[in-house]
């Protein structure tokens, strides 16, 4: 549980349960570099080391929050998350790695959040067969979006997920 000075809105327990149950049908976890963008408390890169992902990398700008993160990951003697304290679009920007499974879960009035799928893809993050989630609310709609695979949602957690399509 995170502390009271934690200002992140943690994905729900729910939410989380389902979002792994359906991801387990769609991807082998030991074969996975994921990334977390807007990591928050660290609970979804802590679930996908937990699943034997073959490396995790968090972004999270918040000192507050990384030094939970940091905290989280001593007590569970957690030492193969690389977690990244940085602006997650300037992290986007310099970063040249490819992942295989990337989830997002930016403040919901995030003013660039509904142009995160384009800004994802278009930097070259997503692995050719990669899977990309984004977390949002249910204001936001994709499914008109060209990379746009489906969507769930867990009581008021909307999971919209993409894809890289071949021209």
């Amino acid at each position: 549980m995170p502390p009271p000075h934690i200002e992140a809105r943690p994905t729900t327990d729910f939410a989380k349960e389902g979002l792994f149950n359906l991801l387990a049908t769609r991807v082998d976890f030991d074969q996975v570099n994921a990334l977390d963008l807007f990591s928050g408390t660290g609970s979804i890169s802590l679930e996908l080391v937990s699943r034997g992902c073959k490396s995790v990398t968090a972004i999270e700008q918040n000192e507050k929050h990384c030094a939970f993160i940091r905290k989280t990951c001593a007590d569970l003697k957690i030492n193969s998350l690389l977690l990244i304290r940085a602006d997650v679009f300037k992290f986007m920007e310099r970063a040249r790695f490819r992942y295989d499974l990337i989830f997002a879960d930016p403040p919901y009035m995030l003013k660039e959040l509904t142009d995160l799928p384009d800004l994802v893809l278009g930097k070259g993050l997503l692995a050719d067969d990669g899977l990309f989630v984004l977390e949002h609310s249910a204001k936001q709609k994709f499914d008109a979006h060209p990379n746009f695979v489906e969507h769930r949602n867990y009581g008021n957690v909307n999971f919209s997920f993409f894809r890289n399509r071949q021209e």
